[in-house]
């Protein structure tokens, strides 16, 4: 005999099947109808007027069509407390498997808000992890679209363990096959920590959420002084926390960023990326270059425009466009092949190198490595930033991140000086001495310890005391120190630069030296790791 609670509606179903002896083929579809459509109708209802898809929706936007291969469509809950005994919808608020994107495979999952608002139970957090092992045991990339309000507090310390189970391997993935992270609701709690694991987190400007606690145990939330959005929108953290690498209008236009990102990256660390045939030719001389770029070192210029001229199809893939917008990152091709890219924007701080944009520009060093991605530095930078905010901010710890993250990459580095390369901006910046492998300049290129008033000041202080006339003195010691040092040919002479270059030869010189490079290897030491400064 059959014991059922009265109540649950798979048991309902069960008892009907038994009753009317349907077969089992007709028990699999109806239980397969069952797994479709989990979600009580209200939940979907409200869910499609807030504007937002379905989690079974959302994956069928981002898969091919007709790929999809789901993974556990009948898991469902164990836990019996506060009468959770009577919904155990199936799929317990997630949607799980692996399909094609552009065809070539990925991984992926889905959080369904209508399923327990999204919230990660045990089975729920299980779910998702055996879906991440299969990933890093297939080598293959993983898309996860979340949209869960955090743990699932009724279900108690077996949730709070598989989401730990989780979190391990989420880690143990990491820079092994590409993560990327959809935020397309309210996501917080360890949900949020999660999807934080990720190499790329997109955000959705309506309805994507983080945060790390509730916002009604915010004091600045309850109090009025800011809302919701202000605090954890996608606005902020594009531009304040830096956790959002980019910004979609909407649901679908995260997938595509998502599939734009994945096109730059390979399945995983020991593969190639893909090389993608282009119509512009290698040779071809980037004529608008003289014109983009002062030659007076103070004026300001668009870093922008100088990647675009120098890349395949003046196709630029900006990440964190609204954080730390004083250095540029983000991927590109060079004849037909991926590269990442990180520049000083002259327009903004003058190009100075700060906290922000050490901790960005280190983060996507980093990135590249694991993936096999070269990486191309576009260097005019005056130095570090100054100021009593950044030294007690950390700024030595967060520079050395930079450092750190060039000298331990063993990808293809390739180094274009453009104007400025000063003191340990210049060190910072992927220099000869930290193991790049081409290093070229412009013939506006200033290589020095600092700039020429500075030195000036410093090197000659007693001598300008003492002058009658220190303005001219100034100028003429000044003048003096940029004939001998303020040009690139020092640095050539001593080894440090591999060529000075007309500007407009810039994309057939870095092409002809990545073409060898695609075969480097580099012997690493034996050890577990190194210890960056976090």
């Amino acid at each position: 005999m059959i014991k059922v609670q009265a109540d649950s509606v798979n048991n309902r179903l069960l008892v009907r099947n038994v009753m009317t002896r349907v077969s089992p083929s007709d028990n699999l579809d109806n239980f397969r109808q069952l797994a479709n459509s989990p979600g009580d109708r209200i939940s979907v209802q409200n869910l499609r007027k807030s504007g937002r898809m379905t989690a079974r929706e959302r994956i069928h936007a981002l898969i091919d069509s007709d790929s999809f291969v789901e993974i556990d469509a009948f898991v469902q809950h164990r836990s019996g407390d506060h009468n959770l005994h009577l919904h155990r919808p199936f799929g317990d608020g997630v949607v799980a498997g692996h399909g094609m994107l552009d065809g070539r495979r990925i991984v992926c999952f889905a959080q369904d808000y209508s399923i327990f608002e999204g919230t990660m139970g045990e089975m729920h957090a299980k779910k998702i992890a055996k879906i991440a092992e299969f990933a890093e045991k297939s080598q293959l990339p993983i898309v996860g679209i979340w949209d869960g309000d955090g743990q699932r507090a009724y279900e108690g310390v077996p949730a709070l363990g598989a989401t730990g189970e989780l979190l391990d391997i989420l880690v143990a993935c990491s820079g092994r096959i590409p993560i990327i992270s959809l935020v397309l609701g309210t996501v917080s709690g360890v949900s949020a920590l999660a999807a934080g694991l990720s190499d790329f987190v997109i955000l959705s400007s309506e309805h994507g959420q983080m945060f790390m606690r509730s916002p009604y145990f915010i004091p600045e939330v309850i109090s009025g002084e800011i809302d919701e959005q202000t605090l954890g929108g996608a606005e902020s953290h594009a531009s304040r926390s830096g956790v959002a690498c980019l910004v979609a209008d909407d649901e679908h236009d995260a997938i595509n960023i998502a599939a734009e990102i994945l096109g730059y990256l390979p399945d995983h660390t020991l593969a190639e990326s893909f090389n993608v045939n282009s119509g512009d030719p290698w040779d071809r001389r980037c004529k608008k270059l003289e014109k983009i770029v002062p030659s007076d070192s103070n004026k300001p210029y668009d870093m922008l425009e100088v990647i675009r001229e120098v890349v395949d199809e003046q196709r630029f893939l900006e990440l964190f466009p609204s954080y730390a917008d004083n250095i540029l990152v983000g991927f590109a091709r060079l004849d037909g092949q991926s590269v990442g890219i990180v520049a000083n924007q002259p327009k903004v701080l003058a190009g100075c190198l700060d906290i922000d944009a050490s901790v960005k520009s280190a983060r996507f060093i980093r990135t590249c490595d694991a993936f096999n991605i070269p990486v191309i530095t576009f260097v005019d930078v005056p130095g570090f930033l100054p100021g009593t905010v950044q030294e007690w901010g950390g700024i030595i710890r967060h520079g050395a991140k930079m450092l750190y993250s060039y000298a331990e990459a063993t990808i293809p580095k390739l180094t274009v000086v453009t104007r400025k390369a000063y003191g340990g901006a210049y060190l910072a910046m992927s220099c000869k001495h930290l193991g790049s492998d081409y290093n070229i300049s412009w013939p506006t290129g200033e290589l020095a310890v600092m700039g020429a008033d500075g030195a000036v000041n410093i090197i000659h202080r007693r001598e300008l005391e003492q002058s009658d006339n220190r303005f001219d003195t100034h100028s003429e010691l000044v003048d003096e120190y940029r004939n001998k040092f303020g040009d690139p040919y020092v640095a050539a002479k001593n080894g440090w630069l591999d060529d000075v270059i007309e500007p407009a030869d810039t994309r057939k010189m870095l092409i002809q030296a990545l073409r060898p490079l695609k075969t480097k290897r580099e012997w690493v030491p034996p050890k577990k790791h190194g210890n960056i400064p976090l």
